[in-house]
């Protein structure tokens, strides 16, 4: 097991051990503050009951999401930390570090990688003090996920820029999606300190284990609307999205801050 899963390992046994309501209460305050947390949305960081808590929080005023039937939404609250448009098969972590899509996706996905040449993707960053909920950024059909187990690396900025194709070496929870019979991919990128990828529709996927097997699930009936919560992280990491080339117009989003529900694109219809 390499150290960065190690550290996160123990890092998550900490985050999710529920201290006694005094200490959890000034760890949370104190985590709130040093973070930068904008709690608006959610409830006091008195109630939550340990630092996972606290990382995973439920959004309790609704956010608004643009309703537009052709609109993709932003998945997350993040920063945009590279986006545009596939060269062949090689996408950015960040500008001059390139990598190759093919490798990202696993030979599991061997079958479109055609369809995905040349078409266009977006990388969403989740800071420690973003929301770590992710979201379906439209509506569409579930095709099969695919668990592959690698290192943490932080994804920050400074190892983005450092780490050759870190999104390849990090583990990472692939989703095949298809809306309107053309196919993208999410891919949840872990990170250090990453206690877990969660996902709601599979309870089966277990991130941050002593494993290297890649584990693949296929579905046949499994349809998300715009804006259900797909699942979270434990603490914040990356999300990359992957669209068929020609089926979407994306938003020129270099270096901002989305918010989930925020229009990011269109779906060329």
């Amino acid at each position: 097991m390499h150290i960065t899963n190690l550290i996160s390992q123990y890092f998550g046994k900490f985050a999710k051990n529920e201290f006694p309501r005094v200490i959890q209460k000034f760890i949370n305050a104190c985590y709130v503050k040093f973070m930068g947390l904008n709690m608006s949305e959610f409830k006091h960081s008195r109630y939550y009951k340990s630092l996972n808590d606290l990382f995973t929080r439920e959004l309790i005023i609704k956010r608004e999401i643009d309703e537009t039937v052709d609109s993709i939404i932003s998945p997350t609250d993040s920063l945009i930390t590279e986006c545009g448009e596939l060269k062949e098969d090689i996408a950015l972590q960040i500008k001059g570090m390139e990598y190759s899509v093919e490798e990202l996706l696993t030979y599991y996905c061997t079958n479109n990688y055609e369809k995905i040449k040349n078409g266009s993707f977006m990388n969403f960053y989740l800071s420690p003090k973003d929301y770590h909920r992710y979201h379906a950024p439209c509506d569409f059909k579930l095709l099969k996920l695919v668990h592959v187990p690698g290192k943490l690396y932080p994804v920050n900025l400074k190892y983005l820029n450092k780490e050759l194709e870190l999104f390849v070496q990090n583990e990472r929870v692939i989703l095949e999606c298809e809306n309107n019979g053309k196919l993208f991919y999410m891919v949840f990128v872990g990170a250090l300190n990453v206690g877990q990828m969660v996902f709601e529709f599979e309870n089966r996927v277990e991130t941050n284990k002593d494993t290297k097997e890649i584990k693949v699930y296929n579905y046949d009936n499994i349809e998300i609307s715009k804006g259900d919560c797909l699942g979270y992280f434990k603490m914040g990491s990356t999300v990359v999205m992957l669209w068929e080339k020609d089926s979407v117009q994306i938003e020129n989003l270099l270096n901002q801050n989305v918010k989930f529900g925020q229009k990011i694109g269109n779906i060329k219809i």
